[in-house]
């Protein structure tokens, strides 16, 4: 298939628009569709897609503006891909939306969609090039500019998303796994399967398993488990190391079991703690483990950078990855990806995304990182008097103006032990805050930069400033509950890769709704003299 840029964007003699009567016309230019149709549909760039096609003369693709027009409005009014098939055909919305008033018929059919997808989905991987994450940023930063929003102030936030998969139990987990490779093996080469494994292969197998033995049968399971786990290896061998089921099987084994005196048994507290990236669901590989504030999540997450204004704000990018990925992970990536601001870029986030090596950073991209929470233990306030060499080797003076006699660094914990004259210590109104050991000659205390801003911080949190900063920061926690209640977040297909694409989709149409409203005069931050 050969890539074209669709030259259909005008309307034509027989265009069924041109029929429509004055008040049906008005209606329509009233409508979403009409801003659809003006201001997103003209600015994705088909040209970045390219790539996904050949270079000889073949039949052409279906115009990429429409694909992505489609998936963009798919997501908001959540449609499935039928749906928006079958909409597209007999809703005038969507054929202005998406230009193909003129079309004689649809060009989007029931696999157009999600053959696109699987284009995307296969460069990625085979480039480490994500474009549609791309095509939604670039749709995003033009948003921004319509809705006159500089970049100036910024905030950001993750959340954490639950994989579409159901809980498994230990015991589950293995048995799943070992019945998806000989369901596997008896399809490739069922001769090879002994008769004792042979159950597994059988739908109702699982029930017999499960729901129809006594709780004290269960430890007689384990090992009849791990049992066949063992002869399905020697059966293997080294045969199925390319096989995907293969694969899930020797990683749930190596998650959930160890061999002691040549006997497998199943992992315990005492051989060390579960990894958080083990196997959750063999029905989504990627998805991991973690527990946060108490609670336990099995999937991913992701992160969300909003740019904010007087008009309004947009989520002008976004990450997503497997929920062992911290919020300080995701600011370095997203920091390390830009370019040096001419203007600085205020960022407010919250405490998880402080840190020495995060505000160094920043400051390299003209950043002004700002946290509005601290975790961890309080740092006395004289320390932010303090000056440290560039990289935080060396503390030059002391709250009190003090040069210190001597110092050393200790890289792994990057604190300085510094020493300085006992008189100047002695009787210091710091003394309390520094707490230093007072000795005859001299006064010796350990101290960091990262402690030294961390003081800074806590003293620029009383400032005026940053009051309008954290009121600011809050408005990025509702997107999260935006998304989960408007666009059915827990949902996403399994899958790191492909709940990302749709990820995607889903800020897309969060975006374009903000954009809605602003063109129809909601929303206003102007109150708050940050954005004045």
């Amino acid at each position: 298939m050969s890539f074209k840029t669709n030259d259909c964007q005008q309307l034509s003699l027989d265009d069924s628009f041109t029929a429509l009567t004055e008040r049906e016309r008005k209606a329509l230019e009233k409508s979403w569709a009409k801003i659809f149709a003006d201001e997103i549909f003209p600015s994705i760039d088909e040209e970045r897609f390219s790539v996904l096609y050949c270079d000889k003369a073949s039949r052409p693709n279906t115009p990429v503006n429409v694909i992505i027009g489609a998936l963009i409005i798919k997501e908001l009014f959540d449609y499935s891909d039928d749906e928006i098939v079958e909409n597209l055909m007999l809703d005038l919305h969507l054929q202005y939306a998406l230009h193909t008033t003129s079309f004689a018929e649809q060009p989007i059919s029931d696999k157009t969609l999600s053959r696109f997808r699987k284009r995307c989905y296969d460069y990625e991987t085979l480039h480490g090039v994500d474009l549609y994450h791309d095509c939604v940023k670039d749709l995003s930063g033009k948003i921004a500019k319509i809705m006159k929003l500089n970049g100036r102030i910024r905030r950001m936030d993750s959340m954490m998303i639950e994989a579409n998969i159901r809980f498994q139990s230990r015991m589950e987990l293995i048995y799943t796994c070992i019945s998806k490779l000989v369901v596997y093996l008896t399809k490739k080469q069922p001769d090879m399967v002994p008769e004792p494994l042979r159950h597994y292969a059988d739908p109702n197998d699982y029930n017999r398993i499960f729901y129809h033995q006594r709780n004290d049968d269960m430890e007689a399971i384990i090992q009849t488990l791990l049992a066949d786990s063992d002869c399905l290896l020697e059966l293997c061998k080294t045969d199925f190391e390319e096989t995907t089921e293969y694969q899930l099987f020797v990683r749930c084994l190596s998650d959930q079991t160890v061999v002691e005196n040549d006997k497998r048994r199943l992992r315990t507290r005492e051989d060390g703690t579960m990894n958080s990236s083990a196997l959750q669901n063999p029905s989504d590989p990627d998805a991991t483990y973690r527990n946060k504030a108490g609670k336990s999540y099995r999937g991913y997450a992701a992160n969300i950078e909003e740019t904010v204004g007087k008009n309004g704000s947009v989520v002008t990018d976004y990450q997503f990855d497997k929920n062992t990925h911290t919020d300080s992970h995701f600011l370095q990536e997203s920091l390390s990806a830009m370019e040096k601001s001419e203007e600085e870029i205020i960022l407010v986030t919250d405490g998880g995304y402080d840190g020495q090596d995060n505000v160094a950073l920043a400051k390299e991209k003209n950043v002004k990182l700002v946290t509005t929470a601290l975790i961890g233990k309080e740092a006395p306030d004289a320390l932010a008097d303090f000056e440290f060499n560039e990289d935080g080797t060396r503390l030059l003076k002391c709250a009190a103006g003090h040069e210190p006699a001597s110092q050393s660094y200790t890289k792994t914990t990057r604190q300085c032990r510094v020493s300085f004259d006992r008189n100047h210590c002695v009787g210091c109104p710091y003394q309390n805050q520094c707490r230093p050991k007072i000795y005859k000659k001299v006064a010796t205390f350990i101290t960091s930069k990262n402690a030294s801003n961390r003081a800074k911080s806590q003293r620029y949190m009383q400032s005026e400033e940053f009051s309008n900063l954290a009121r600011l920061r809050n408005g990025v926690e509702t997107i999260p509950a935006n998304i989960r209640k408007n666009y059915h977040l827990d949902k996403l297909p399994r899958g790191k890769q492909r709940g990302k694409f749709f990820f995607g989709s889903k800020i897309a149409a969060l975006n374009f709704r903000k954009l809605f409203g602003f063109r129809k005069g909601l929303g206003n931050y102007a109150q708050n003299p940050m954005l004045a």
